[in-house]
């Protein structure tokens, strides 16, 4: 997926990379006011971006042994705006075939190594 920017002021989807999950860390953190994060951080996937600035982003977790996808915003989204990025999220979720997206067991072991490494 490549990266969507309109103008500076506009809204752009982009999917995430290492590069971005220190951002998304922190916006997680600041959120919840933990100074750890948890399993509910999941594995990120795809961003919302303002002014190259991360401000929502959509997350891999497990509920009740499925997968599924949860979005944290760092800065509050108008309806229009959550509802555009959930059907952005919603699309990527159901198209994407790794195993994180397929395999409940494979995104555990993801998320225990996320938080690892991000706990260090």
């Amino acid at each position: 997926m490549e990266t969507t920017l309109l103008n500076q002021n506009q809204l752009g989807y982009a999917e995430v990379y290492a590069s971005d999950i220190l951002e998304l860390k922190n916006i997680f953190l600041l959120k919840f006011k933990l100074n750890k994060i948890n399993e509910n951080f999941g594995i990120p996937f795809l961003m919302i971006k303002k002014k190259n600035e991360a401000i929502a982003f959509a997350n891999l977790v497990l509920k009740s042994g499925k997968i599924d996808f949860e979005i944290y915003e760092k800065e509050s989204l108008n309806e229009q705006e959550r509802n555009d990025f959930l059907r952005q999220a919603n699309d990527y979720f159901k198209t994407k075939k790794s195993e994180n997206f397929r395999n409940p067991e494979q995104l555990e072991s993801s998320i225990l190594q996320m938080i690892d490494w991000l706990n260090e």
